[in-house]
């Protein structure tokens, strides 16, 4: 694994530390390799809902009632 460093603020130091001491994570480089994949999903959710836009607004129209809409957004969004 590749092995970096980095520099954090007081008040993020802090919070890391706090994970750790409440024994959720076990390290620092687990907190924040943790946070890098909650940040990569959320990213993938942004983009499929932006694609949906996109495609939306060149369609002009969809057929899809806002139920349905709201039912698969959240299907996608819990993963």
């Amino acid at each position: 694994m590749p092995r970096q460093s980095i520099s954090f603020s007081k008040p993020n130091d802090e919070w890391l530390k706090a994970q750790i001491e409440s024994q959720e994570y076990s390290s620092k480089s687990e907190v924040v390799n943790d946070l890098v994949r909650q940040a990569r999903k959320q990213q993938a959710q942004v983009d499929w809902i932006k694609a949906k836009l996109e495609k939306s607004e060149r369609s002009g129209f969809t057929t899809e009632t806002k139920e349905q809409i709201l039912k698969h957004s959240k299907s996608i969004m819990n993963g």
